[in-house]
Order: C-alpha cells, then structure tokens, then sequence
C-alpha cells in the first residue's frame, strides 16, 4: 500500500522529461532561439509570443530589435550584486515586494496552522484571514470554556471541533496555497530564486518555531489563550495583507515592479 504513493511521483517524473525550460531562464543565459522557439510553442498566437519575447529582452537589458540566438550575458559578480541591490539598496517598489514576499510566508505559519493540526490571489487571502480570525477567535473561546468546565460542557468540545475544521478549511482557501503562487511571481526576474528563496527560509523558520513551542505556549497562556493569540497574529496579517500585497492577477512577471511603486500600491491594494 505504501508503494502505491510514488505512482504519481513516478508520473510526475516522467512528465517532467518533456517539460520545456522556462523562457525566461534561457534569456538570462543569453539563448535567445531556444527561448523564441518554446514562447511560439506555449503562446496562443505568434504575437503574443513576441510581446512577451519583447517584454522579457527589455527586463533583462537586452535589445528589443536583437534577432541573434545566442547573446553574450555579463554575470560578473552578479550573484554579489544581487544580493546587494535586492537586501541592503533596493529600490522603494523593491522593497515593498521584498516585504510582501517575506511577510505572507512569515504569516502563513505565525498564524498558528501547525497547532491547529497538533490539536485535532488577494480576495482569497483576505477571505482566508477574516474567516481565520472569527474561527482562530471562537475556538479559543470554546476551548477556553471546555477547560474551565473540567469536560463538563461538552457543548464546548463538539464546537471546537468544528471550528478547527473551519479554520483549517479558510487557511486552505487562501493562505496555504496563494502564499506559494503569489511569493513567487512578484519578484522581478533577476531577483525572483534569491526573493522566493528568502521566503521560503521564513516559512521554514516559522513553520519550526510554532510547531516546537505551541505545547510550551499552552502550559504558559493556556490552550484556549493560544489561540486568541493566533487569532491575533490573523488579525495583523489580514492588515498586513491588505495594505501591501496587490492584487497581481492578470499582470506579467515584467510588469510586478511597476505594480508595487509608492504611487501604485494603494490603488492597487484597493481592487
């Protein structure tokens, strides 16, 4: 039976053999031809792939007008300088997408998912976190009164099931799976492994952090206390997510930039 679990990786495998590099990975390597020629196999129209051909050469720096297939990328001390412009001089529109980046994973796990478990694009995360935070709210209320009646209220303890089904079915609605969308399509090309990599490691840390210390934060605040606390932590990260995360549907990895400048953002936090 346990076998039966790597039929799909093994499908998995296989159709990862007749995947096509991505684009954009082939035009950072200067390979132009190999790039033009998966844009015309995965784009609707022929023009759509040169728009999009177009869009990425500009990003990059290169020529709009260069028909070569193969250019030659300067990569001297690239890695340094990513790392520098992206963390200590990034831009102002930068900035806020390394902080949207960073935040939607810290939040991910600092609103308590792990402890829910141990005990039992935009409009979607802020459906996910308001209905996170009534249902983080109520089953520490229930929990809270479970405890105090000794067992007794039994009321009490079927509610808090429910509302930890309910919380887990919110954070499945938006948080869980948009975190890992949206971290990573709003950092422009060149910045995008090193951003998504930064974090995916808060989400790491986080995820660690809540699981460890949930059962010591129990005995100190109590189970119920735990869970107006996470309810807390939603509160703060509904805040948090709908004054910086923009809604980037519909938009092009070329175009993120442009939509987290200062003048921007509250427009588009606003749709």
């Amino acid at each position: 039976m346990l076998g039966i679990a790597a039929i799909p990786s093994l499908l998995l495998a296989v159709g990862l053999l007749k995947m096509p590099e991505s684009p954009r990975w082939l035009i950072m390597k200067g390979r132009l031809g190999d790039a033009k020629k998966i844009l015309y196999k995965v784009s609707n129209t022929p023009e759509e792939a040169e728009i999009r051909l177009r869009d990425i050469k500009e990003a990059m720096g290169i020529d709009v007008n260069c028909d070569d297939d193969v250019v030659k990328i300067h990569e001297s001390k690239e890695s340094d300088g990513v790392w520098k412009e992206l963390l200590l001089r990034p831009t102002p529109s930068l900035r806020w997408i390394l902080i949207a980046g960073v935040g939607i994973h810290f939040f991910e796990h600092a609103t308590g998912i792990e402890a829910v478990i141990l005990v039992g694009r935009r409009k979607l995360l802020l459906i996910s976190l308001s209905g996170m935070v009534v249902t983080l709210a109520g089953l520490g209320f229930f929990l809270t009164l479970a405890e105090h009646s000794g067992g007794k209220r039994i009321w009490a303890l079927v509610l808090s099931i429910v509302t930890t089904y309910a919380v887990v079915m919110f954070f499945n609605i938006g948080l869980g799976p948009v975190t890992w969308v949206y971290s990573t399509e709003i950092f422009p090309l060149k910045y995008r492994a090193l951003g998504a990599g930064i974090g995916v490691a808060v989400n790491r840390l986080m995820n660690a952090t809540v699981s460890m210390s949930f059962l010591s934060l129990s005995n100190a605040i109590t189970t119920g206390g735990s869970f107006f606390l996470f309810a807390g932590v939603s509160l703060l990260a509904l805040i948090f997510f709908y004054f910086f995360c923009p809604e980037t549907k519909g938009k092009s990895l070329e175009e993120m930039e442009s939509v987290f400048t200062r003048g921007k953002l509250s427009d588009n936090s606003n749709k």
